[in-house]
């Protein structure tokens, strides 16, 4: 099941992870104690950018919305606006990251994005919840989102049948899934919730929702005249990219193999160098480039993303070259892979979570999509130094590991 005791499944001493801890922090310090106007610069281009894609897009659509062509090239750069604003924007913006710069306009406090949910509800299931308990099952709700079974620490029962449908609704809906996800609509149907404080919080998401639907499905198309219907369209379709890309990116920071799971067990007297452990555990990378560092928000980089989710997204690249160091010194496995692997990955975890445990091959403490401590009984403990100098940890574990399970698989028969 979920890991119960990270020192022991990371093999690492106490003196071991506040060691790791304070080299960590010292990359906090060093990155950003060094922001400035290039930073800044990038961030005010970048919103122009997105701004300047939206405002051409939505021309487009106006005016050539009836014309095939128009229409494709208008839909695709409105949904590349919609994820650049979600990602790059809103989410880093709303994170505190550009909150050095005392902008008015590009503060966590004032920004409001263009998405159903408030920014004020997402900030507390996200950047609270999410980001302080992050994979603690019980705890972070982004663990099966309240809808989907991703591993086995959740209960099986027959609705989780259903996995991959509504893995497809989720992704195709994915603005209103984090919109809603702060309403704890599940409390509410088992009567626990504060219902006042309910009431307040379904009445704000209801007119955020409103004025987001009005101005997709009724301010814009009423500017295209006659073509109208071919602009709603268009709208629909550029919300469905950005929330299937959304979707896609969140996932494969979170789901895909290498991504471990917590109990509550974890929290009890966590230090902030412990913490950073379990980040560095719990998340996993994208490869691919600027292309895809930047449709991503940045969180192709979602190791260091959860290290710093305050540091200036534009910089982690450069923090991850020094946390790979990190990890390479303390024998931690640095987990990343390109989107169509991990996603590909993430989409057959929620398959097998599907089915109740009997019907899978592997044990509940080591399988892909879940490890625990208890994965790496009866084998010896690494040494404290491997055979070039470097300390052996949990990769070195981890490979031994790999070659009993293979011995076992390949027995010769007599």
């Amino acid at each position: 099941m979920a890991i119960t005791d990270i020192p022991e499944f990371a093999h690492l001493s106490e003196d071991d992870i506040e060691a790791l801890g304070a080299e960590l922090e010292q990359i906090r310090q060093d990155i950003i104690g060094s922001l400035g106007e290039r930073d800044a610069t990038y961030i005010r281009n970048t919103i122009r950018f997105q701004r300047g894609l939206e405002v051409g897009a939505r021309a487009l659509l106006m005016v050539g919305s009836r014309n095939k062509t128009a229409w494709a090239i208008g839909a695709g750069a409105l949904g590349v606006a919609k994820i650049v604003e979600n990602m790059e924007l809103g989410h880093n913006i709303m994170h505190g990251q550009w909150d050095w710069m005392n902008d008015p306009e590009i503060h966590s406090t004032s920004w409001e994005w263009d998405n159903v949910g408030t920014s004020e509800h997402w900030k507390q299931t996200h950047n609270y919840m999410h980001h302080k308990y992050t994979n603690i099952i019980g705890m972070d709700d982004d663990v099966g989102y309240g809808l989907l079974r991703v591993t086995r620490d959740q209960r099986w029962h027959p609705f989780y049948y259903g996995n991959l449908a509504y893995n497809t609704a989720l992704a195709l809906l994915f603005q209103w899934g984090v919109g809603i996800q702060y309403l704890e609509l599940g409390k509410v149907v088992k009567g626990r919730d504060d219902r006042e404080k309910t009431k307040r919080n379904v009445s704000l998401f209801l007119r955020k929702a409103g004025r987001q639907l009005a101005k997709d499905y009724v301010f814009y198309p009423a500017l295209s005249g006659k073509g109208w219907k071919s602009t709603i369209t268009a709208n629909l379709v550029a919300n469905g990219i950005r929330n299937v890309w959304t979707n896609a990116v969140i996932f494969c920071g979170h789901f895909p193999d290498g991504a471990e799971k917590f109990t509550k067990k974890d929290l009890a007297n966590e230090t902030q160098a412990e913490w950073y452990l379990r980040q560095m555990l719990g998340s996993a990378n994208l490869t691919g480039g600027p292309v895809i560092d930047f449709m991503s928000g940045n969180l192709s980089y979602q190791i260091e993303h959860h290290l710093y989710p305050d540091m200036s997204s534009n910089r982690l690249a450069e923090a991850a070259v020094r946390v790979r160091e990190v990890c390479d010194k303390y024998d931690l496995p640095y987990v990343a892979g390109s989107l169509p692997v991990q996603y590909l990955k993430a989409w057959r975890t929620i398959a097998k979570m599907s089915l109740p445990n009997h019907m899978l091959k592997d044990t509940a403490d080591d399988a892909p999509e879940t490890h625990s401590e208890r994965m790496f009984e009866g084998l010896p403990e690494p040494k404290p130094t491997a055979g070039n100098g470097k300390r052996a940890g949990l990769k070195t574990a981890l490979r031994a590991h790999r070659a009993r399970r293979r011995a076992k698989k390949y027995v010769p028969v007599s």
